[in-house]
């Protein structure tokens, strides 16, 4: 399940101690919504990378080119952000009523400011730093859905485009209350268009850990924090609760601990941790846990800021289809971002070292 709340948390809710049968439907109906999510998801996998560009095309040309002249060179034309966000009024709709598009003024729903926001981030985030023009590099237009469906405890990214729940006001405050869900969601689109990892097992695990290491440093990046002064928090403002947070890539296990609901966060940050969760694809979110933490001890012992280094490894390293093929495992992304790092810095610098001991510090 592509979305940002994993099954053992959903798990979780169902099996609380809560007697509350509105409680009970709700979070029942929240998880079969997850399962139909799914398998739209898996179904936009296994077609072709140029058909996913077909698709894209083709929305997107739909609105007109996503391209301006570049002031002072009228044969140039440079890319630029093309947002659409739409309000599904809590129904089952996609894409729902359009609200804000590109250019247009804030709205009195802080929602739909929010992700207008975090998309355009997003955006800059990936063609400020890689010149990647939009998910599928190819200007696709980053069409986003809130207010999905009433008190739904979830966001996901459904090969196409981006969708918000708000929550239950009780475990979980809007999914719009954070920009690393929100990169986190679009990134599982970047995925899609590049390596397309299999989410099953070590694949699919790669494909959050990803998803959540490209999401933090879009937080980061958006907030101006170092690797010291970030907290290395997934959904701080979601899960509510100043003491809890969705996942934690500097110490996994430890986002939540003692909830009153969900108990305690139990993510691995090593390979002696690693588990096989037929209720998580075989763990997806769960290992996601020991990749996470070897990010985030590359870039906290690099230092500085994680996207320029450490983060540039990562990326070229996900878009080496080669190297990082569709069911790839933690051997294979680890020895392509050792490549790549010393391609870019030289084995015996600095930045390829630290990456080789993050590595082996997982168990790797």
């Amino acid at each position: 399940m592509q979305c940002i709340i994993p099954p053992y948390m959903s798990l979780k809710l169902i099996s609380s101690d809560n007697k509350s049968s509105h409680f009970l439907k709700a979070n029942l109906g929240n998880f079969s919504i997850d399962e139909e999510i799914r398998g739209r998801r898996q179904l936009f996998g296994k077609i072709s990378h140029s058909q996913k560009t077909m698709l894209a095309n083709e929305q997107f040309q739909s609105e007109g080119s996503p391209l301006t002249l570049i002031s002072g060179d009228a044969g140039a034309l440079a890319p630029t952000v093309h947002r659409e966000v739409y309000d599904a009024r809590h129904k089952p709709v996609q894409p729902g009523t359009l609200v804000r598009k590109e250019g247009g003024a804030p709205v009195v729903d802080a929602a739909v400011n929010n992700v207008y926001d975090y998309a355009g981030a997003t955006w800059d985030f990936y063609y400020s730093l890689f010149g990647r023009n939009s998910i599928d590099n190819a200007g696709m237009k980053l069409i986003q859905t809130v207010h999905y469906r009433k008190n739904y405890q979830n966001a996901f990214w459904d090969g196409k485009q981006m969708v918000y729940g708000d929550g239950d006001g009780e475990i979980f405050s809007s999914f719009t209350s954070d920009i690393d869900i929100a990169g986190h969601e679009l990134t599982h689109g970047v995925v899609q268009y590049e390596c397309n990892l299999a989410y099953q097992d070590q694949s699919g695990a790669l494909n959050e850990s990803l998803a959540d290491v490209f999401g933090m440093m879009i937080k980061q990046k958006f907030l101006k924090q170092d690797v010291k002064t970030s907290n290395w928090l997934i959904g701080e403002n979601t899960l509510i609760g100043s003491e809890y947070a969705i996942r934690s890539l500097k110490a996994p296990g430890t986002a939540y601990v003692n909830h009153p609901v969900l108990g305690t966060d139990p993510q691995p940050d090593n390979m002696n941790g690693y588990t096989d969760d037929p209720n998580d694809n075989g763990g997806v979110h769960l290992n996601s846990g020991i990749t996470n933490h070897a990010f985030y001890l590359a870039a906290y012992n690099v230092g500085g800021f994680s996207w320029e280094k450490v983060g540039l490894v990562w990326y070229k390293a996900m878009c080496n289809r080669s190297k990082v093929p569709i069911n790839a495992t933690f051997d294979d992304f680890k020895e392509a971002t050792i490549i790549e790092s010393t391609a870019l810095f030289g084995a015996a610098n600095k930045v390829t070292l630290a990456i080789k001991d993050a590595w082996k510090s997982v168990g790797l």
